[in-house]
């Protein structure tokens, strides 16, 4: 299992991830931080960039919060 600490940006041009220059991941979403949308598109990025199942990620802490902990169930 993978942790990491990421920073979300909600309402962005475009769906992207990048790195700040302390490592940690930013994640530009274009949805609205409304009834838990920009945390699902949040999941659903991740998941196409580590190449895993959206099942296999989750967001440990910072549900409602732009600073987020994800664990990240990798396949075997």
């Amino acid at each position: 299992m993978q942790r990491i600490n990421v920073r979300v940006i909600p309402r962005a041009r475009q769906n992207k991830i990048s790195t700040d220059a302390d490592g940690r991941l930013r994640i530009h979403i274009t949805a609205a931080p409304v009834d838990g949308a920009a945390n699902d598109a949040v999941i659903k990025l991740l998941a196409k960039h580590f190449d895993v199942p959206r099942s296999h990620i989750k967001i440990v802490r910072g549900i409602s919060a732009h600073d987020k902990v994800i664990d990240i169930v990798e396949q075997n």
